[in-house]
């Protein structure tokens, strides 16, 4: 196995609630009525796609999707800075995949100018050998454009890869791109059905041990 792709949000740091928080405050001031039934429906989209999901429901006036979009990255942004935390095990499996020289990438829907910002938050910035954010391509997840990419940075083949994702919009953006991907479902999701596609499910990222890596090294032909 040559290299491991990581997703970020929910994966690699805590930080959807950030997301929910952020998207309420800036939304509502605009007029838009937030429900948890709609926002559920906004989990897996790009900024973009979210800010016009709520625009094409309650359009407001004299504020450009484009400043609204912002407004809200940058309120993450802030919370990242003042509270964003490590999930469970990431330093662990980052350092164990480096002993193994493996190439680290990101494949992110989240915007370009946070991927920095939380890698050095989290202090593992160093690890990674490139970081693709859905800034860059044409589609975000579900799309496999972002794992495409990632694999064109590594200069990898899907077959010597290795994703790990925790949402089904992740996981089905990284078997599209012929990506052999272990899940890490949040607590409340994780016998969901969605996931039947995954090589390994674990409920976080200690489980996946050296021995568990060792198992998964073994070159695979995908159709």
């Amino acid at each position: 196995m040559k290299a491991v792709i990581f997703d970020m949000d929910g994966l690699l740091i805590d930080s959807e609630s950030m997301w929910k928080s952020a998207e309420e405050q800036v939304f509502s001031a605009l007029g838009v009525e937030v429900s948890d039934q709609l926002a559920s429906l906004t989990a897996s989209m790009t900024t973009r796609e979210v800010t016009e999901f709520w625009f094409s429901r309650f359009p407001w006036q004299n504020r450009s999707l484009e400043s609204v979009e912002k407004e809200v990255i940058e309120r993450v942004g802030v919370l990242i800075q003042q509270d964003g935390i490590a999930k469970r095990g990431v330093l662990q499996i980052i350092k164990m995949l480096k002993q193994h020289a493996c190439k680290i990438g990101l494949a992110t829907n989240a915007p370009e100018s946070l991927v920095p910002l939380v890698l050095e938050k989290l202090e593992i910035a160093d690890y990674f050998d490139c970081t693709v954010s859905s800034s860059e391509v044409d589609q975000g997840k579900p799309k496999p454009d972002v794992y495409l990419l990632a694999l064109d940075k590594l200069g990898v083949s899907a077959t010597e890869t290795l994703a790990f994702e925790d949402s089904p919009s992740g996981l089905k953006a990284a078997t599209a791109a012929k990506i052999r991907t272990i899940v890490v479902p949040s607590i409340q999701d994780f016998e969901e059905a969605d996931f039947e596609e995954a090589e390994l499910k674990i409920r976080h990222l200690e489980e996946f041990n050296a021995e568990r890596f060792s198992k998964l090294c073994q070159p695979v032909t995908l159709s």
